[in-house]
């Protein structure tokens, strides 16, 4: 299995609790917008802690990027990588992932499930081929969007915000469910892409099935 060992470069905070992780690229690393690697800390005790993160730039960017959800209360990866800094080395290892690009359709993405969709419309921002595609988001507040304004930017009124723990005009209120997909939805012969939690990806496609999603137009990391 391939593994390298890169320094952080630079450490940013995107929300309250995210944080985005820009490291070394090694020469000729390369990934399809949406894939990810698996990442370790290179500290003692954390070498083979490994947790899968996906890419967040662009294969064209002399580094390598991952927008990461910093969960202090559990003792874990996400944890630790919270106290590390600039000039701290992760090890990250092979490229895999079954979540790519296959034609315009519908994203939809609960928390921190959004960012293999983060590489796929840079991407597609920067080819001008969003238009098409849509973005509906699940959140439990507004706190928690992950590049709101980014993402406002690339979609307009094609990303969508559902929030489950905060009502506001501006978002919808409540949790994804199969009536609100039909009110979201015009066609479900398109291309669907789910990540997030797996009762949330459960759920989706259950109602996408219902509704007359094909299984082989719906595409989830496996």
């Amino acid at each position: 299995m391939e593994e390298h060992i890169v320094k952080i470069i630079s450490i940013e905070k995107v929300t309250h609790d995210v944080r985005r992780f820009r490291v070394e690229k090694p020469e000729g690393y390369s990934f399809v917008p949406g894939q990810a690697t698996e990442v370790s800390v290179n500290k003692p005790g954390w070498k083979e802690e490994k947790r899968p993160f996906t890419f967040t730039c662009l294969n064209k960017e002399p580094y390598l990027e991952f927008t990461i959800k910093i969960y202090p209360s559990h003792n874990g990866v996400t944890n630790e990588l919270g106290k590390v800094r600039p000039g701290d080395e992760l090890i990250i290892r092979d490229v895999w992932g079954a979540i790519h690009y296959k034609g315009k359709g519908i994203f939809i993405a609960g928390g921190a499930g959004v960012t293999p969709f983060i590489a796929i419309f840079r991407d597609l921002g920067e080819k001008n081929e969003v238009a098409g595609n849509k973005l509906i988001f699940a959140n439990k507040t507004k706190a928690d969007i992950i590049l709101d304004d980014e993402f406002r930017a690339l979609l307009g009124d094609s990303f969508i915000n559902i929030l489950s723990h905060e009502k506001s005009d501006d978002y919808f209120h409540g949790m994804i469910s199969e009536d609100f997909l039909k009110a979201s939805i015009s066609d479900f012969s398109q291309q669907f892409y789910i990540c997030g939690p797996d009762p949330m990806i459960a759920a989706v496609r259950k109602y996408l099935s219902n509704l007359g999603a094909g299984e082989n137009s719906i595409t989830i990391e496996l």
